[in-house]
């Protein structure tokens, strides 16, 4: 991972490559450790290790036919990608299909789906291009239409029926974060589980979730009257663990 995607001025540890993931889910199932409900995935910066993701995807499901994964094809971002190009062919072709719920942002939206996103009934479209595809939850969680700054869901109940759609407005705030596209697919996922059915409901608590978070970490820092020394702003967790468990929600899905 670059500096750039890390969003730190300095990265160290280990990027593991595709055998060193595969070794380790083998030491997993060799102690009967395999039995999951859930799979989240966000940045991978290589081929070899979206490649073992798939493998990943296939002996969970071996284990638990029902496993739920959910995918945030992180790619790039404003237009720039970020990771290597041969990644969005392999998303498109290979991840999305096998994919329970995806979360991208306006951009890797427009990447998956090879069009152009520029209003509200584009969003709408591309999502349901990606529901043909494969996923029944595609969630765009960022697009930028007219000054706008919406969240777009999609939720296709029935494989070739018309899905579920709806929008929820946010407000943009003029501060640089790091983190807060895997914060909200996390958040997603938490609250999708509990309302299986009701992905505008998990989405309302996610965003609202978010942005309590967004607006505390934004207050923590006026209240210290000091500045991100890395020119973003550190996300308070741990100080808003009350906005994690029990979100009053201030934004609400309109739907379509």
């Amino acid at each position: 991972m670059s500096k750039e995607n890390a969003g730190y001025p300095t990265v160290r540890g280990q990027v593991l490559n595709g055998e060193q993931l595969w070794t380790l889910i083998e030491g997993l199932e060799a102690n009967d450790l395999l039995v999951y409900t859930h799979l989240l995935t966000g940045y991978i910066g290589s081929v070899s290790f979206l490649e073992t993701i798939l493998r990943v995807v296939e002996k969970l499901r071996s284990v638990n036919p029902n496993m739920i994964y959910v995918c945030d094809p992180v790619m790039g971002d404003e237009g720039k990608l970020y990771v290597p190009s041969e990644l969005v062919s392999l998303y498109r072709e290979k991840v999305v299909p096998v994919a329970s719920m995806i979360t991208p942002n306006q951009f890797e939206a427009e990447k998956l789906t090879d069009f152009s996103i520029c209003s509200e009934a584009e969003g709408l479209s591309a999502c349901k291009v990606l529901h043909d595809a494969g996923p029944s939850k595609v969630v765009i969680t960022s697009m930028e239409i007219e000054g706008m700054l919406l969240l777009i869901g999609s939720h296709q109940k029935i494989k070739g029926h018309l899905p579920e759609q709806f929008k929820i407005v946010m407000p943009a705030i003029p501060a640089y974060f790091t983190g807060t596209g895997d914060l909200m697919t996390a958040l997603l996922l938490g609250w999708s589980n509990k309302y299986p059915e009701e992905l505008w409901k998990a989405a309302e608590l996610a965003v609202s979730s978010l942005q309590a978070i967004l607006h505390r970490t934004i207050r923590d820092y006026e209240a210290a009257d000091t500045k991100p020394s890395t020119k973003q702003f550190e996300i308070r967790l741990i100080q808003s663990q009350d906005d994690i468990k029990s979100p009053q929600v201030t934004y609400f899905a309109e739907k379509y």
